[in-house]
C-alpha cells in the first residue's frame, strides 16, 4: 500500500476526560517512573490531553507554559505538522524492519549521514558511524560495551574501568544508573555495578573554597579525575563519561578552564573520552553538538531527546573514527543491539525534526538571540529574597533557593523548599523542575521574547509566594 501524496491530519476534537476516573484507572494500573506510586495515587495524576507551540493543557482545563521541553526534548515546540507528516509516511511505507541479519533502511542510513555531516570534526576526531538506541539509557549502556570491546579488541581487556562523576546522571538502566552519580539509584539495586568510580562534579556551591577562583576552582575538581586514574592505575581505566553541562544533576555548569584540563588528562593517560549530549545536543546550547563550545575532543557521544524532539523514542553514540576504525577492523562481530536500532519511523522522524531546524536557521538563533535573552531576562531574578547562584549556558538555566545570600546558606533539605516552589510554578502556571533546592529550567528553542518575558513574571511570582511561605513556617530568620 502506497502512502498518500500528502498527509492532512484531521481536526481533533478533544473529548472531555472524567479525570477522578482517569486518575483512578492510572493509579490502579500505570506504574510512573521515578514515582512514589503509593503517593501518587493519594493525590492523583495530571492527566496531560494536548499540548501547542510551548504550552500544554490538562483535562482539567489548566495551561501551562513548558518551561522543561516535556523533559528536556521538545526542542521545535508541540504540534508540529512535518513531525507527524513524517512519521505517517514512513508508516505506510515501512513501518518495521530491523537491522539484524546483514539488513538496513533509508531513513536509518540517511540519519546516519547526516549526523555525521553535523558533528564538527574535533582536532584528529572525526564522526563518520553511528550506533542507534531508542534512547539515552540505552546509548550509554552501549558505551560500556563499546569502550570494553575497544580495549580488549586491542589487547588490553583490563581497562574496564570507567570514571564518571558524582550527582551526574546517565540514564536509568543498570549501566546508565552505575555511570551515573546520583546517590538514590545507586541504593536500589546494589549499584553501581564494578568497575564503575565516581569523582566529585565541578559544583561550586557545595565543593568550592572561600577565596578560590572559577578558573582555579575548575582546574581543582578536573584534576580529581587524574587522581583517580592514578588509584585505579592507569593501565585498568577505559574511559571517562561527562555531561557538558550537567542538567538532572541541577543544571551545574563548569568553570571553563574544567574540560580544556579533562582533556589534557584523557590525553596524557590515553583513554577515552566519552561526552553524553542527551540533553545537550541539537541546539540546546546554540550548536548542534556541545562540545564544540567547551574545548574538548570527545571520541563517543551519546545522543537522544532533541535529535527527534521528543515526537519519537531515538537515540545512539555517534562513535568516533578512532573508536570505530578499531572496532571495525579488528573487532569482529558486535554482539550488542536491540529490536528498535534504526527504526525507519523513528528515524524519518528525526530527519524531518533536522530539515525544520536547518529551514528556520534555529540552532543559529538560539545561539545569536534567544539564548542571550533568555540569559538577560533570567538574571533579572537575582534581586531576588530567595535566589542564590544564578546560572545560564545555551537554553539551560537554573538558580538555588538559599536560606541567606552571604555566606551563602542553604535551607535544611528536610523542608524540601524546591518542591514548595515547584508547586506554585504549576499554580501559577509555568513548569519548573526542582532539584533539592535548585530550580531549573530549559525550555523549548522556540520560545520567543515575549515568551520568556511572560515565563520569567511567572517564576518571580513563584518566588514570591514561595518567600511567603518561607516566613510563615519560620524558615528565614
Amino acid at each position: 500500500m502506497k502512502p498518500d501524496a500528502l498527509f492532512v491530519p484531521p481536526a481533533i476534537e478533544r473529548c472531555q476526560v472524567d479525570t477522578p476516573a482517569m486518575q483512578a484507572l492510572d493509579s490502579a494500573h500505570y506504574m510512573h517512573p521515578f514515582t512514589d506510586t503509593r503517593g501518587l495515587a493519594a493525590k492523583g495524576a495530571r492527566v496531560v490531553t494536548h499540548a501547542d507551540n510551548i504550552y500544554i493543557w490538562d483535562s482539567e482545563g489548566k495551561k501551562l507554559l513548558d518551561a522543561m521541553s516535556g523533559l528536556w526534548c521538545v526542542n521545535i515546540g508541540y504540534g508540529r505538522t512535518e513531525l507527524a507528516q513524517a512519521a505517517y509516511l514512513q508508516m505506510m511505507e515501512l513501518p518495521y524492519y530491523n537491522s539484524f541479519f546483514n539488513s538496513t533502511n533509508v531513513p536509518a542510513v540517511r540519519l546516519a549521514a547526516k549526523l555525521s555531516s553535523l558533528a564538527p570534526r574535533a582536532g584528529d576526531r572525526h564522526f563518520s558511524h553511528v550506533f542507534f538506541s531508542s534512547s539515552g539509557s540505552e546509548s550509554n549502556d552501549t558505551n560500556i560495551r563499546m569502550v570494553r570491546h575497544y580495549w580488549a579488541t586491542l589487547g588490553q581487556p583490563q581497562r574496564k574501568t570507567i570514571i564518571a562523576r558524582h550527582n551526574a546522571y546517565h540514564g536509568s538502566t543498570i549501566g546508565g544508573a552505575s555511570m551515573g552519580g546520583m546517590r538514590g539509584m545507586h541504593e536500589q539495586g546494589d549499584l553501581p555495578i564494578p568497575g564503575i568510580v565516581h569523582i566529585d562534579q565541578p559544583y561550586g556551591v557545595e565543593h568550592g573554597r572561600a577565596g578560590e577562583s572559577e578558573h582555579d576552582f575548575g582546574l581543582r575538581m578536573a584534576r580529581q579525575l587524574e587522581h583517580k586514574i592514578l588509584a585505579v592505575g592507569p593501565d585498568k581505566v577505559a574511559a571517562f563519561i561527562g555531561e557538558p553541562v550537567q542538567g538532572a544533576g541541577g543544571v551545574i555548569i563548569p568553570p571553563a578552564s574544567y574540560w580544556p584540563e579533562i582533556q589534557r588528562i584523557v590525553d596524557k593517560y590515553g583513554i577515552l573520552l566519552i561526552s553524553d549530549e542527551v540533553i545537550c545536543a541539537f541546539g540546546r546550547l546554540g550548536a548542534w553538538f556541545a562540545y564544540e563550545q567547551f574545548g574538548y575532543k570527545p571520541d563517543l557521544i551519546t545522543f537522544a531527546k532533541g535529535v527527534t524532539s521528543g515526537y519519537q523514542p531515538l537515540g545512539g553514540v555517534m562513535v568516533g573514527n578512532r573508536v570505530a576504525e578499531v572496532l571495525i577492523q579488528k573487532g569482529g562481530e558486535f554482539n550488542h543491539g536491540y529490536t528498535y536500532s534504526g527504526h525507519p519511523v523513528a528515524c524519518a522522524v528525526a530527519l524531518a525534526n533536522i530539515e525544520w531546524m536547518e529551514k528556520q536557521q534555529l540552532v543559529e538563533r538560539v545561539r545569536n538571540d534567544i539564548a542571550p535573552y533568555l540569559e538577560k531576562a533570567f538574571a533579572t531574578l537575582a534581586g531576588h529574597p530567595l535566589v542564590g547562584d544564578l546560572r545560564s549556558c545555551g537554553m539551560v538555566a537554573s538558580l538555588a533557593l538559599v536560606k541567606q545570600k552571604s555566606p551563602l546558606t542553604l535551607f535544611d533539605p528536610a523542608l524540601a523548599i524546591g518542591m514548595v516552589c515547584r508547586a506554585h510554578c504549576l499554580a501559577t502556571g509555568v513548569i519548573m523542575r526542582a532539584v533539592g533546592a535548585r530550580m531549573i529550567i530549559a525550555p523549548p528553542l522556540v520560545i520567543t521574547h515575549e515568551q520568556i518575558d511572560q515565563m520569567i513574571t511567572m517564576i518571580r511570582r513563584s518566588l514570591d509566594l514561595t518567600l511567603e511561605d518561607a516566613r510563615r513556617q519560620a524558615w528565614l530568620t
